[in-house]
């Protein structure tokens, strides 16, 4: 596995986008601009926030105001922390955060579906289908989270006729369930999981499919990469995911990763 080549701190010949990173939550108000910082250097040059609620909206909308031109973000309800509240009084509330909101907010997200959590499927697909609604008016792509829902998942966007696209975050499905995501207009989020060996299914997935099709996410801080396990996983290790993901392609790091800088702008409306 590639897991040593662009760590070096000499300015990499490519720009990579790091599409889903958790970068308002712990420990990156600490230590954000010495990360910030070491990601750069290794070529990490754009970053994209997404919330998980109304309780953080404010956040990285605050964050990417003080990283113009490097921080994005998106707007949306996460299935892991569904409010309380009424539906029609969430569906208002996202209305009007994105009716204010700047340039830096290029998506509505995260939202999905997540089968290993308590909150009922019902619950979560009306959260969904709102702002799947709501991203639909506002021509925005959507940032979405898929655990063990994958065929649920197509049935709503097919069901829901919304054609904005965007990225099925963290893909671990398989070639065939990639490919029908891929009709409906959205890209795959790879990231550390196909630095794992054991995940021959993803691995064999992200190797068969179009590189045009693909996206470069860390999830940081989570979802840490073979190797680093039981650490905070962090934007400059992005270059570790392109690497693994070059050499499954067969092709040249700086090849990729010009490719993947384009599609992350395609996919978000971004001049590149």
């Amino acid at each position: 596995m590639m897991m040593t080549s662009h760590l070096g701190l000499s300015k990499p010949a490519y720009r990579l986008f790091d599409t889903h990173c958790h970068l308002d939550l712990s420990p990156f108000p600490i230590t954000l601009e010495s990360e910030l910082g070491l990601a750069q250097k290794r070529g990490v040059e754009r970053f994209l926030i997404p919330s998980v609620g109304p309780q953080n909206w404010a956040t990285v909308e605050r964050l990417a105001q003080q990283h113009v031109n490097s921080f994005y973000y998106a707007l949306g309800i996460h299935p892991h922390f569904l409010p309380s509240q009424a539906p029609h009084s969430l569906f208002s509330l996202l209305e009007a955060y994105l009716s204010q909101s700047g340039k830096a907010c290029i998506a509505v997200g995260e939202c999905g579906l997540d089968a290993t959590i308590s909150d009922s499927a019902q619950h979560q697909e009306t959260i969904l289908k709102g702002q799947l609604a709501i991203a639909q008016s506002a021509r925005l792509p959507v940032v979405l989270h898929s655990r063990k829902t994958h065929n649920r998942l197509l049935q709503i966007i097919k069901q829901s006729r919304f054609t904005q696209g965007g990225v099925i975050h963290a893909f671990s499905g398989s070639e065939q369930e990639a490919k029908q995501f891929i009709a409906l207009g959205f890209m795959l989020g790879v990231g550390g999981v196909i630095t794992y060996p054991r995940a021959n299914k993803t691995r064999r997935a992200v190797a068969a499919l179009p590189l045009e099709h693909l996206v470069l996410e860390t999830d940081s801080p989570d979802m840490p990469l073979c190797g680093f396990q039981g650490q905070t996983n962090t934007p400059s290790q992005l270059p570790l995911i392109l690497d693994e993901l070059a050499s499954l392609k067969q092709q040249a790091p700086n090849d990729v990763a010009h490719m993947i800088w384009e599609n992350s702008h395609r996919l978000f409306n971004l001049p590149f």
